[in-house]
């Protein structure tokens, strides 16, 4: 039973309803209370230490870094050019040409009797080539011989005239001076010693006139006798025995040509042609021979240029003994050439190729950047020599980016710091 005056609670309630006591809860003391707060606080703690305060620290670096980089001048590497070789060594096409090449016409009409040589004979100068038949020419000698035995005793004749005339104006003289004859008779005596004398002076010119004659007919004569104009070999025979020949270039007999030494032609470019000199060294190979090079030297040049292709036309003279070099062959020639004007010789990562032409971008005494235009000679590939636009003294920038404007500052890129990074 109850009692009114202390009415049961509701866990009592519970308890009576149950059958059984339930035990009382487990109160928490103030110092654990504390503790358990202290290891929440230290938890957060560290949660807070090793999540937000690395990416606040990575966040002020980059914010240090960027004010850095835009306080700080951009650095680049520079280097100075480089007096490159005076001497450009050329591979140049070239064509193989005879010496001396003629041909051989005759000097005579007539037939041929006989040839005495073929293609591919050596011949030497003034050597019997061939033979001709000369009818027409016999004849006029003979007529010409026959005239100038007139000639001769015209001037027998001639001279008996004008002695005979002599001596009647010598009588006709006196008798004049005594009055027996007239001075006109003398007069007409006179003149005809005079017409006689000069008769003889004709008859005398047409003998020497006839004998002119026979000796250019003798001359003839000995053409029958085809020779060879200088030593060679016969390129090309274009008679049979019983050809009709002719005097002139209508009738062509042989072809002749001298091979040693030979000549080859070269076309040297604009750019070193100034440079060509007499007596400079040249090899000359040809594919037939790929184990052999034959040492030549240049001999004489055009001086002047080709105005469709810029080259001037050069011969090397090569010798050839045995004939191995045929005239025709295609062949190399390597000639080393001095340029005419210094080079300098910079890597290809410094030049800037664009639609404003070829430029370096060079730092000034200033450490400014300049853009200077250039010439260049050559490509080389890794390196460009550069003609003109650089006198060796300048700082070049090896890498220059797009963003390095004229006029810009710029810092020197030393070994402990790397230039920035750049394209082109």
């Amino acid at each position: 039973m109850t009692d009114e005056r202390h009415p049961l609670t509701e866990a009592q309630r519970h308890d009576a309803d149950l059958g059984f006591d339930l035990p009382q809860p487990t109160q928490m003391s103030t110092g654990r209370i504390a503790a358990t707060a202290a290891v929440a606080f230290l938890a957060l703690g560290a949660v807070f230490a090793f999540s937000y305060l690395p990416r606040r620290k990575a966040r002020e670096a980059l914010e240090e870094r960027s004010r850095t980089a835009q306080s700080d001048l951009p650095r680049v590497e520079v280097i100075t050019p480089k007096i490159g070789s005076s001497d450009r060594a050329l591979r140049l096409p070239g064509s193989v040409q005879a010496l001396r090449e003629t041909v051989v016409y005759s000097r005579a009409n007539g037939y041929v009797r006989r040839w005495l040589v073929d293609i591919g004979d050596a011949v030497q100068e003034n050597q019997v080539l061939a033979e001709i038949d000369t009818p027409e020419l016999d004849a006029e000698l003979d007529q010409a011989r026959a005239q100038l035995l007139q000639a001769t005793a015209a001037v027998v004749q001639a001279k008996a005239n004008r002695d005979y005339s002599k001596s009647t104006y010598e009588r006709y003289k006196p008798l004049t001076q005594s009055g027996v004859t007239s001075q006109q008779d003398l007069d007409q005596q006179q003149a005809r010693a005079a017409v006689d004398e000069a008769n003889v002076q004709v008859a005398e010119a047409n003998v020497v006139a006839h004998e002119a004659d026979i000796h250019r007919l003798v001359q003839l004569k000995t053409f029958a006798h085809v020779v060879a104009p200088f030593a060679g070999k016969i390129a090309s025979r274009s008679i049979e025995v019983g050809t009709l020949v002719t005097a002139g270039t209508a009738s062509p007999l042989f072809r002749i040509a001298a091979v040693d030494p030979a000549r080859v032609f070269v076309q040297v470019p604009q750019d070193v042609a100034p440079s060509v000199r007499p007596d400079l060294p040249a090899r000359v190979t040809v594919r037939e021979y790929p184990d052999r090079t034959f040492e030549g030297r240049v001999t004489r040049s055009s001086n002047e240029l080709d105005p469709g292709t810029r080259t001037m036309n050069t011969e090397v003279r090569v010798p050839n003994a045995d004939g191995a070099l045929i005239p025709g062959m295609y062949s190399q020639v390597a000639l080393t050439l001095p340029y005419p004007h210094r080079v300098f010789q910079i890597p290809a990562t410094a030049v800037i190729n664009d639609a404003k032409g070829i430029r370096v971008a060079v730092v000034g005494p200033d450490d400014a950047v300049h853009i200077v235009p250039i010439v260049v000679e050559r490509d080389n590939g890794a390196t460009f020599d550069v003609a003109a636009g650089l006198t060796g003294g300048e700082r070049v920038i090896k890498l220059p980016s797009v963003d390095l404007d004229e006029g810009r500052s710029v810092a020197i890129a030393t070994n402990d710091a790397p230039p920035a990074a750049s394209s082109h």
